[in-house]
Parts: C-alpha cells; sequence; structure tokens
C-alpha cells in the first residue's frame, strides 16, 4: 500500500508542480492597467496575477534591488531607470520569440538609447507632464510658462509631483536649461529657484495627481497629461497646458526583472498587455497615450483626439523626453532630500 501512495505522489507531482507555476508578479504604477484586463488575462491563460503597485521609480527601483530571487516577473520603469537597470543587470533579455505582438508597437517608440534594439524593454504607455490648472478659477490664456507658478498669487495653492526628476525637470526647463541636465551648478540652481516656489506649494503628490484638483486643494501645478484625461470624467474645467518652455515627456516601458520567477508567464503578460485590444482598454482606462499604434487607431474620438493625451507636434517638439543622467541622480537626490525636509 505504501509502495502504490509512493508511486501516486510522483505521478501527481510534477502534474502540482506545473499548477504552482501558472502565476505571474507583476509591480506597476497606481492605477495604471484596467482591473478588468487582470480579469480577462487570468480567464484567457489561466495564469494567476499576484499584483502589487509603487509611486515611484525610486520606490520601485529600490525594492528590485533588494530582491536577488523570487522577485517580481514583471515591472514598469520609465525610460531612463530600463537605462540604469539594464546597466546593473537587474534585468532579464527578453525573448522576441515569445512576443507575438511586438509588431504593434509604435516603430518611433522602439530602439531608443536608453534599449538598442528593445532587447530587455517594450514600451507600455507614454505622455507628458506640464501645467495644469482649474480654469474655472484661473484663465488659461494667462498661463504659458512654467514660470507661472512661481506667482505669488498662487501661494499654497501649486501642486508637484513627488517625484526628483520631474520636478527637477521643470525648474530646469524654466531656467532655459535641459531636463536632463548633469551640471552640478545648474542643478544647484534648480534646487535654489525651487525653494522660492516653496511658499506656492500645496502638496506634493505623483500617486493621483488629479485628486487634489478634483478636491479643490489646488488650483495650478506640475501633473501627467493622463491624470487631466482621467480627471476630466469628473470636472472638465481641468485644463493641461504646454508650456512655451516645453513639456517633459517620457516612455514606461514592460521588463523582466533578473529576480524573476516566472519567465514563461512574464513573457505571456508582456505579449498579452501588447495586444492591441487589450492596449486599447489600458489606454482608454488610464487615460495615457498607448505605445501600441493599432491601438491608437482603434481609440474613440475623445480619446484619440484629447490634446492631453496626444500633445500636437508642435508642443512634442518643444518637449523633452527624459533620460538617464548616470551618477548626477546622487547630486539630484541630496537636493531632493534637502527640498523636501527643509
Amino acid at each position: 500500500m505504501k509502495k502504490i501512495c509512493f508511486l501516486l505522489v510522483l505521478l501527481l507531482f510534477p502534474l502540482w508542480a506545473l499548477a504552482a507555476r501558472q502565476e505571474v508578479y507583476v509591480f506597476n504604477w497606481s492605477e495604471y492597467i484596467d482591473p478588468d484586463v487582470l480579469k480577462q488575462f487570468e480567464e484567457e491563460t489561466g495564469i494567476k496575477v499576484n499584483y502589487s503597485t509603487y509611486d515611484s521609480n525610486e520606490a520601485m527601483f529600490a525594492k528590485l534591488k533588494i530582491l536577488q530571487k523570487n522577485g517580481y516577473d514583471v515591472a514598469f520603469p520609465s525610460t531612463y531607470f530600463v537605462d540604469r537597470m539594464r546597466r546593473l543587470n537587474m534585468l532579464k533579455p527578453l525573448d522576441r520569440s515569445k512576443l507575438t505582438n511586438l509588431g504593434t508597437m509604435n516603430p518611433q517608440l522602439l530602439n531608443k538609447p536608453y534599449d538598442p534594439d528593445n532587447a530587455y524593454s517594450t514600451p507600455y504607455m507614454w505622455g507628458s507632464s506640464a501645467i495644469g490648472i482649474n480654469s474655472k478659477v484661473i484663465d488659461p490664456a494667462t498661463i504659458t510658462s512654467w514660470n507661472d507658478l512661481w506667482n505669488p498669487a498662487y501661494k499654497g495653492k501649486v501642486l508637484l509631483m513627488d517625484d526628483v526628476r520631474e520636478v527637477f525637470a521643470m525648474a530646469l526647463r524654466s531656467l532655459g536649461l535641459s531636463g536632463n541636465d548633469t551640471d552640478p551648478e545648474h542643478i544647484r540652481q534648480a534646487y535654489e529657484k525651487l525653494k522660492l516656489l516653496k511658499d506656492n506649494v500645496k502638496v506634493y503628490n505623483s500617486d493621483s495627481p488629479r485628486q487634489p484638483f478634483l478636491n479643490n486643494e489646488v488650483t495650478i501645478g506640475q501633473i501627467w497629461g493622463g491624470e487631466v484625461y482621467q480627471a476630466n470624467e469628473e470636472n472638465p474645467d481641468i485644463r493641461l497646458i504646454y508650456p512655451k518652455e516645453g513639456a517633459i515627456f517620457w516612455v514606461d516601458s514592460m521588463v523582466i526583472p533578473s529576480s524573476a520567477r516566472n519567465i514563461d508567464n512574464a513573457h505571456a503578460f508582456i505579449n498579452f498587455m501588447m495586444r492591441p485590444d487589450i492596449a486599447k482598454k489600458n489606454c482608454e482606462y488610464v487615460g495615457y497615450a498607448t505605445a501600441n499604434s493599432k491601438a491608437q487607431e482603434m481609440l474613440e474620438d475623445k480619446t484619440r483626439n484629447h490634446k492631453a493625451v496626444y500633445p500636437d507636434k508642435e508642443d512634442l517638439d518643444r518637449g523633452e523626453f527624459q533620460a538617464d543622467v548616470g551618477d548626477a541622480i546622487i547630486i539630484y537626490e541630496k537636493y531632493w532630500e534637502m527640498l523636501k525636509t527643509d
């Protein structure tokens, strides 16, 4: 009898082990995917999604840095963090043979310097941070520049994102400099200018920056375009203005961290997310610009023509995409800490 039981265990073990592997651990920004998409993925594939969120690239990076094994299978870093993580061997190369939907992606967002030939990442969403206003309180015609945030009339009414690179890029652009500047003196100048803005700042929020606008806590500030799109569902008075110095543009990508435990399932999840119908659902739910060309063509007019989501060519050309600043990030983070604690 014992021998029979033992043989049954041996026969059943591979099936149990296979079932145990049918899961994927996903680490994503807050409010950055349609929950129905996760359910659909589970129903279509039988793979359970274990889903966690973060509110900044820095938080994501710190968590992944300490995980040596049994970590997350898919993460969504921004451009400059893809570059950093790639160079630090924190990412696994992608198996293109398992990414059959790669051909649906916008070619203008592929093969960028932060990941040549997209060996480690595929784009998910892209967008901008520009100036958000409540047009019921502030005349849009009076706002043209990042420097308008320093207007004393907006004391205690300004929102800044809780993101070192976004905030310093805004300050650098207001000084006529690149948002990717690595000159320590220029970064210091941006810090000094940001100190002058502190009386105007009501809140730092990168988790859901539309909410302080909807709650009437702030009337003007730095905000992501997708957040304005979402805010418009409740309040059409929230507007996005692209400043004359240029907005800050970014791309968030899907990657497989080096500590991933379910490589095949990670590829299955990424490929599913690149499917045009799924990319369309996520775009309409989140409000950011999809990186999927076919999905963009499928969008309803209200999304495809929403300027906060898809800026005009003139606004796009005036802006600047975020890039890795290398070791200069230490200088940024030093001044960021000083700014938040002074």
